[in-house]
């Protein structure tokens, strides 16, 4: 029996983002999320997921909304206004061959995410990621609180190559034709599906939510959020996994 993992990403962005992920997670098929701990909407979304058997991982956040340290503290990744600096200034330094990130100031947001998420959750995170930026610093940072505090670090790997989660090869899903996932996310499921390795587990992140004037005004992904959700609800997809020889799983089943 193969296995799919399938993860939802971003509880705390915003209150209709925390309403499309609590509607899958209700449905069934996701059952691990990242928490965005750093967000005000973070006690919302896990208190729509109060009661769910779900693994909870933390979605290290440096590039939406506010830090929970003092800005002050850690310039390298602020405006002047005191906001993270957005995904785009990070993909600009990419093409530019830069890494702006101070590594000593990661290290303090990434560890005050961390308490931010026992401090919510009451339990260490079953998963320790970061979220959408590419920065060399970002990751060495999370690889460092992660090593401190053994925590089950879950790094960025290459399109196409596994990686190691505890014992066990992930194997990350990439659509083949976006514009196709677009239109219809479910044929990006049946494609996972139809090409899932025996050798580990093969993962989907999705990005399910509703949409909402702080999602409008911060995000680029929008309409995708939603059709993610309406996919993940449908009883027919549910339905269509059950008849697979594929096995869901959490990070928690990882061994």
């Amino acid at each position: 029996m193969k296995r799919l993992l399938i993860r939802a990403d971003d509880l705390g962005y915003s209150q209709g983002v925390n309403c499309g992920i609590a509607a899958t997670v209700a449905a069934g098929l996701v059952r691990s999320v990242g928490v965005m701990t750093n967000m005000p909407d973070a006690v919302h979304g896990l208190g729509l997921l109060a009661g769910h058997p779900v693994c909870l991982g933390q979605h290290t956040n440096i590039c939406v909304g506010r830090p929970l340290t003092n800005p002050a503290r850690i310039p390298s990744l602020c405006t002047p206004e005191g906001e993270f600096k957005p995904s785009r200034a990070y993909r600009d330094a990419a093409k530019a061959g830069k890494d702006f990130v101070v590594l000593e100031e990661v290290v303090e947001e990434i560890e005050a995410q961390y308490r931010q998420f026992k401090a919510l959750t009451g339990k260490d995170p079953g998963y320790f990621e970061g979220h959408a930026v590419a920065s060399p610093n970002f990751f060495k940072g999370l690889e460092m609180v992660a090593a401190r505090h053994n925590l089950p670090y879950f790094a960025m790997g290459c399109p196409g190559q596994a990686v190691t989660f505890r014992n066990t090869k992930v194997y990350a899903y990439m659509p083949k034709d976006f514009a196709a996932y677009e239109a219809d996310p479910f044929t990006g499921v049946q494609d996972a599906v139809a090409n899932a390795h025996k050798d580990g587990c093969d993962l989907m992140v999705f990005h399910p939510g509703y949409l909402d004037a702080y999602l409008l005004d911060h995000s680029t992904m929008t309409t995708a959020r939603v059709r993610e959700v309406d996919m993940l609800c449908r009883p027919q997809v549910r339905a269509w996994l059950e008849e697979q020889p594929v096995q869901l799983v959490t990070y928690d089943d990882l061994t």
